[in-house]
């Protein structure tokens, strides 16, 4: 049985529920951007130079502290259902696991940890964890890219800083992303203001899955834009200081303002997501990603009490495409993944229920 089947069984410590501001931010994540000295970026490699690019930090990581830790998934031998996981978990881009040619991951088993090989650097390393906690983030991934610097030498420039394949990401390579659960600023229709204000400030709010999707569910991705002329601590603190507590500020008064102002309706759109959650016979990934927020947002303001927080972060996950295929050990159509998920809804609910009446 494979590792990433192993995946599928746990809860990944980014979706325990737990952590700074845990009842908005659903997880924190640092990458950083790194590329070897002296050899060609991928849009420049043939098979031959990405081969040994990928044979080289391969072995790198192996002998490094993370070693022991890690399991590594060969994209070229590994299928794409499994592929897929990763992306569902976060561990992973989707242009990461849809590309071809020399490429794969090493992930941890508690999903903390994930480095990319051969993405559009050479190597991408990746740490996550739940609520908001970009300082001990930092301090992690610090560690092992300085690890990683002892063995191998990156591309770097004394004025630019670290070269990267896209050019927005030249400098300290850092990139910082929040994934937050605003769903009374959608009630409310306030989003097209706070995005205005991202906007402003140079941010990127992306879907759940990052670049090139949609949000669904009152799900966002937070991330800066600038990683050139600034250190990682100042992008850092003015992250994790500033820009998303604000945010979180502004959408715990709104669920306060809705909870005040707009009882009934509120409890109304909680009570009916979870009744649908509990019913349906067939259910699309992107209403249960609605219903769950709706629930979530119950949950969190204490108003609903039928479930928690952890459950709900792994329902999220649990039953996009991919996982709920791999679970159920079968292809399924989309017809087929419809019914399937409904059913997969209602058995957790009411193994939820029992275990904790």
């Amino acid at each position: 049985m494979s590792k990433i089947d192993d995946l599928t069984r746990q809860t990944g410590e980014w979706l325990r529920g737990e952590g700074p501001m845990s009842e908005v931010v659903i997880s924190s994540r640092i990458r950083l951007a790194r590329n070897l000295k002296g050899h060609p970026f991928l849009s420049r490699a043939d098979e031959s130079q990405r081969r040994k690019i990928y044979r080289d930090l391969s072995e790198c990581i192996a002998a490094s502290p993370l070693g022991k830790e890690v399991f590594f998934a060969d994209f070229e031998d590994t299928p794409e259902l499994d592929r897929q996981i990763l992306v569902e978990r976060h561990l992973v881009s989707r242009q990461h696991a849809e590309s071809e040619g020399a490429r794969g991951v090493a992930v941890s088993a508690s999903e903390r940890r994930a480095l990319m090989v051969n993405e559009e650097d050479h190597l991408r390393i990746q740490v996550l964890r739940s609520g908001l906690q970009l300082e001990a983030l930092w301090e992690e991934i610090r560690e092992i890219d300085a690890w990683l610097e002892r063995q191998i030498e990156y591309a770097y420039h004394e004025q630019y800083g670290y070269l990267t394949a896209c050019p927005t990401n030249v400098g300290t390579g850092l990139r910082v992303s929040v994934m937050l659960h605003l769903p009374a600023l959608t009630i409310a229709k306030e989003l097209e203001r706070v995005f205005r204000a991202a906007h402003d400030m140079k941010l990127a709010v992306r879907g759940i899955y990052g670049e090139g999707t949609e949000a669904v569910g009152d799900f966002y991705q937070v991330s800066n834009q600038i990683t050139l002329g600034r250190t990682e601590e100042e992008i850092i603190d003015e992250f994790g200081k500033d820009i998303i507590p604000k945010m979180v500020e502004y959408e715990l008064k709104v669920r306060e303002a809705l909870a005040s102002e707009r009882t009934s309706q509120l409890d109304d759109k909680v009570w009916r997501a979870y009744g649908l959650l509990e019913n349906a016979r067939t259910m699309s990934s992107k209403e249960t990603l609605y219903l769950l927020s709706h629930v979530r947002m119950g949950v969190a303001m204490g108003r609903f009490k039928g479930i928690d927080v952890r459950t709900i972060n792994e329902l999220l996950v649990q039953t996009q495409p991919a996982h709920l295929q791999k679970i159920h050990r079968e292809v399924l159509s989309g017809e087929q993944r419809s019914t399937t998920r409904a059913d997969f809804l209602r058995n957790r609910l009411r193994e939820y229920q029992s275990r904790n009446n």
